[in-house]
C-alpha cells in the first residue's frame, strides 16, 4: 500500500470516545460565553437608557407640577367660636392660717406652734381648735367677712355683728345686746366659747384691772364728799344712788345714768345753800358734780373691761364643714408661715389669662371643663374675669397670708410677686366630683356662636375681591367653577358662617375650593 493511501485510511477511521467527549465540552463552553457576553451587553444597555437623559427629558421631569383644586363640602350647623386653655380645680375659699400676731399675755417674745390638733384632710367645723400658737387658741367662726381688727367691749359695726351671729349659732347667746355692738351679752358669750375650748380670753385692758379699781375708788371718794358737805343739817340728804345704807361703792346698773338728772344740781344746791350759807351750798353742789363724773368714769371703765376677741386667735369661713387641705408646720416650730391651709365651699376652677384672652372672655360665656383624668366633661359658666392683672401665688388657691385671714383673690397686682395674668373663675352647672380636686383641666370657652344652625365654610375658602366683595368659589360636579358673593359672620375654630346675598345661591353640600394640589407632573401621563 502506497503512502497516500494509508493517509486517507487514517484520516477516515471513526473517532475514538475520548475524542468525542472533548470536543463537545469545547463547544459547550463557547456557547456559554458567547451567551454571557450578550447578556452583559444587553444589561449595560439598559442602564444606559435609564441614567443618560436628553436635556429636553430632565426639564420636563423638574418642571412644576400642574396644579389641581383642593375642595370642602359647605355645611349647615350651629358654629361656635372657642378659646381654649388650661386651669386649677380649688376650693370656692381657702385660708391659709398664719397667725403671726398671737399675743400670749405673758411677755412670749415671738409666736411659737405648741399643739396642732388637725392633720390634712382632716373636717373643721365652726367654734372647732385648729391650732394653739404660743399657748393661745386659734379656732374657726361662720362668717364671711375676715377679721381685721381687735374686737374689744365697746366695739360697733358689721364684724362685732357677724361675732355675735357665729357665737349663737354655737349656742352662746348675746342678750340684749343690740346689733352690731359688743356689750354685756356679747361679752358674757365670747368667754363661754373660750372656756368651751379650754381657755379663758384675753382682757381687752391688760392692767390688771388697775383702771377699774381706781374707778370705784373715786366713785366711793366723791361719795364721801357728798355726805361730807351734806352732814351739818343733812337737809340734802343721801347721795344720789347712794341708798339708804349709804354705800359709796355702788354704780348704776346698765343704761343707767351716771351724772345727776338735769336740774337736780341747782335744786338741792339752792336747799343747802338755805341751811348751810352760800358757801357750804356750792361745796355741796360741787360734790355731787364730782360724783356725777366718777360715776360716768366708772361707767366707761366697766363698759370697756372684759374678754376682747384678738384677730390672730379666730378664722372666719364661709362654708361649713371645711377641710384641711395642708399642714405646713409642727409643734415646737417657729411661726414663719402658713402653720396649715384650710379649703371650703364648692369646688371652682381658677384659671389665669393673658391680656389678648381677656378681652374675649366675659363672665356668663358657657364653658366646657374637661378632666383627662378621669375622663369626663362638665359643664359651667364663667363666673368671674378680673379687671386687674394678679400676681398671686400661681395655680392654685391663693391662701390668706395676714394675720387672719383676707378673701381669696382680695389683691391684684400690688404683692410684688409675678405677674401670672388675669384671674378667672369658672363654676360648674353642677358641684364637681370631689375627685377633680387639685386637677388640671382642660377649660373649652364658647366666646361666640350662631344664632342657630348657619351656612359654614372653611375660612380658607373665603376670599376678597379688589371690589371689596367677599366670594366663595362653588365647583359643580362637572368641574366647572363659578362665583358667589357672600357676607361673612361668626367665625371659629377654623370655620366662618357664610350667608349668599343672593338667596338659595348656595347650599348645604356644595364644594367650595379652598386651596390647591398637585394633579399631574408635566411630562409625564396620569
Amino acid at each position: 500500500m502506497s503512502e497516500a493511501e494509508r493517509v486517507v485510511e487514517r484520516t477516515e477511521a471513526p473517532a475514538t470516545p475520548e475524542e468525542d467527549r472533548g470536543g463537545l465540552a469545547r463547544g459547550r463552553r463557547v456557547v456559554l460565553a458567547v451567551v454571557g457576553g450578550a447578556a452583559l451587553m444587553a444589561v449595560g444597555g439598559l442602564l444606559a437608557t435609564t441614567l443618560v437623559k436628553s436635556p429636553a427629558q430632565v426639564a420636563a421631569e423638574t418642571g412644576p407640577p400642574v396644579q389641581g383644586v383642593l375642595t370642602a363640602d359647605v355645611e349647615r350647623r350651629v358654629l361656635a367660636q372657642t378659646v381654649v386653655m388650661r386651669g386649677t380645680v380649688v376650693a370656692d375659699q381657702s385660708v391659709a392660717v398664719s397667725p403671726q400676731g398671737v399675743r400670749s399675755g405673758e411677755g412670749a417674745s415671738a409666736a411659737l406652734v405648741t399643739k396642732l390638733p388637725l392633720k390634712a384632710g382632716d373636717p373643721v367645723t365652726a367654734g372647732r381648735l385648729i391650732a394653739e400658737v404660743s399657748g393661745r387658741p386659734v379656732f374657726t367662726l361662720h362668717g364671711a367677712q375676715p377679721m381685721y381688727r381687735d374686737l374689744k367691749p365697746g366695739s360697733t359695726g358689721d364684724d362685732v355683728a357677724q361675732l355675735q351671729q357665729a357665737l349663737r349659732e354655737l349656742g352662746h347667746g348675746t342678750g340684749g345686746d343690740a346689733r352690731g355692738v359688743f356689750g354685756a351679752g356679747t361679752k358674757a358669750a365670747l368667754t363661754a366659747h373660750y372656756r368651751a375650748i379650754g381657755y379663758e380670753p384675753l382682757p381687752a385692758v391688760a392692767d390688771g384691772g388697775a383702771a377699774l379699781k381706781a374707778a370705784r375708788e373715786a366713785v366711793r371718794s366723791a361719795t364721801w364728799a357728798v355726805e361730807d358737805a351734806s352732814s351739818p343739817t343733812g337737809a340734802a340728804g343721801p347721795p344720789e344712788g347712794t341708798g339708804p345704807g349709804g354705800k359709796g361703792g355702788a354704780t348704776p346698773g346698765p343704761g343707767a345714768s351716771a351724772s345727776p338728772a338735769p336740774g337736780a344740781g341747782a335744786a338741792t344746791g339752792a336747799g343747802a345753800g338755805a341751811a348751810l350759807g352760800p358757801g357750804a351750798g356750792r361745796e355741796l353742789v360741787r360734790a355731787r358734780q364730782a360724783l356725777g363724773e366718777a360715776r360716768a368714769a366708772l361707767a366707761a371703765a366697766e363698759a370697756a373691761d372684759g374678754p376682747m376677741l384678738p384677730t390672730a386667735e379666730a378664722v372666719f369661713l364661709s362654708s361649713l364643714p371645711a377641710r384641711v387641705s395642708s399642714v405646713g408646720a409642727r409643734a415646737g416650730s417657729p411661726v414663719s408661715g402658713p402653720v396649715l391651709t384650710l379649703s371650703g365651699g364648692e369646688l371652682v376652677v381658677e384659671a389665669y389669662l393673658k391680656d389678648d384672652k381677656r378681652q374675649l372672655l366675659r363672665a356668663g360665656m358657657t364653658v366646657v371643663i374637661s378632666s383627662e383624668v378621669s375622663g369626663t366633661d362638665a359643664r359651667g359658666t364663667v363666673a368671674a374675669v378680673a379687671t386687674e392683672p394678679s400676681a398671686a401665688q400661681p395655680a392654685g388657691p391663693q391662701p390668706q397670708q395676714d394675720p387672719g385671714q383676707n378673701p381669696k383673690g382680695g389683691g391684684t397686682g400690688g404683692s410684688g410677686g409675678a405677674d401670672l395674668g388675669y384671674r378667672m373663675v369658672v363654676r360648674a352647672d353642677r358641684p364637681l366630683p370631689a375627685g377633680f380636686a387639685g386637677q388640671d383641666v382642660r377649660l373649652t370657652v364658647e366666646s361666640a356662636a350662631t344664632d342657630g344652625e348657619a351656612l359654614v365654610v372653611p375660612v380658607t375658602a373665603v376670599s376678597a375681591g379688589a371690589d371689596g366683595r367677599t366670594v366663595v368659589t362653588a365647583v359643580s360636579a362637572e368641574g366647572t367653577q363659578r362665583r358667589i358673593e357672600v357676607r361673612t359672620g361668626t367665625s371659629g375654630d377654623g370655620f366662618v358662617a357664610v350667608t349668599p346675598t343672593q338667596a338659595g345661591a348656595l347650599g348645604a353640600g356644595t364644594k367650595v375650593v379652598i386651596g390647591v394640589a398637585p394633579r399631574e407632573t408635566r411630562g409625564k401621563s396620569k
